[in-house]
């Protein structure tokens, strides 16, 4: 849904992976359903000023459709449940991963994962222990998915 930056093969593989991963590590094992659009920064400014009053570009948001672990009660082996939504900035995945010195990739497993965490109801708002559980969770994640912190993809010799 947008036209601003490519994106490189590979990235929608990516991102179904890291949802995976997550589910997995939740135990999650029924059908979910999960919608992910990759937008330019002023589409997401605008999203986030409709639905959070922020007027400014963020890398990524998530709408989530339940409370943390209300999905479960609903869980189906027939029917997928839809856990919510999950807006991507790819020019802002972009300028994230220059500015953190890490992959392309490693920035948008980061924020799928991230932004998955808070459809199953993680929060870090208020920072304190929440933040840090989840910045655990997160990277536990992206370990698994052989995209530890400090990994590029890079050589610093190209």
């Amino acid at each position: 849904m947008q036209s601003k930056v490519k994106i490189p093969s590979g990235i929608k593989l990516l991102i179904r992976r890291s949802c995976n991963a997550v589910l997995k590590d939740e135990g999650i094992a029924y059908p979910v359903e999960i919608s992910v659009s990759l937008i330019d920064n002023n589409e997401i400014r605008k999203i986030n000023y409709e639905y959070r009053g922020i007027d400014q570009e963020t890398d990524v948001l998530s709408f989530p459709l339940f409370e943390k672990g209300q999905h479960k009660q609903l869980t189906s082996d027939e029917h997928p449940i839809s856990l919510g939504d999950i807006v991507l900035s790819m020019e802002k995945a972009y300028s994230q991963s220059e500015l953190y010195n890490h992959s392309l990739q490693r920035e948008i497993a980061f924020l799928t994962v991230h932004s998955m965490l808070h459809l199953l109801g993680y929060d870090h708002e208020e920072g304190g222990l929440q933040e840090v559980y989840i910045r655990e969770k997160e990277e536990t994640i992206l370990t698994k998915l052989g995209l530890p912190r400090g990994f590029n993809y890079v050589s610093d010799d190209e």
